[in-house]
């Protein structure tokens, strides 16, 4: 996992094209994009812009994928995002191939990332995350999730 603000983006994509462009992407979004796909690179590189409101983490699965990273961007609001090794942890929900996506049950302890508008988290195969989560009470929350292919 991998937590920064969009200003510092360039320390983490050195020698890797497709993360390059998923930040190229989010420095040259507009202030409000329209909730959806986006399209950066067909399926290797594409962002879903999202708008909802932040449950309690109780109310959140640890979630999993296998062959993207999820690249995490606030665009507004504030969120946690609680993070775990994913090695041992019980199977929730099984991996779906077709939908890059499990879930998986909560350790004792998670570690959390607190984002706000213009930090981002990465993680990749080896990090369940629990996105959504509040702060302090329920909030509105635009996010970009940009979907990595490996």
């Amino acid at each position: 996992m991998i937590a920064d603000s969009l200003t510092r983006c360039e320390r983490h994509y050195h020698g890797q094209p497709r993360l390059a462009a998923a930040f190229q992407f989010l420095r040259a979004l507009p202030p409000d994009p329209p909730d959806g796909r986006h399209e950066i690179d067909g399926d290797r590189v594409f962002a879903l812009v999202q708008s909802y409101t932040t449950a309690a983490a109780s109310e959140r699965k640890l979630e999993h994928h296998r062959k993207y990273l999820d690249l995490q961007f606030l665009l507004a609001g504030e969120e946690i995002i609680e993070h775990a090794p994913l090695e041992g942890l019980p199977v929730d929900k099984p991996y779906e191939e077709d939908r890059d996506y499990g879930l998986v049950k909560d350790p004792e302890v998670c570690s959390s990332l607190v984002l706000r508008s213009g930090n981002f988290g990465i993680f990749f195969p080896e990090d369940a995350h629990k996105p959504g989560c509040s702060v302090r009470k329920a909030t509105a929350v635009r996010k970009v999730v940009v979907k990595v292919l490996l």
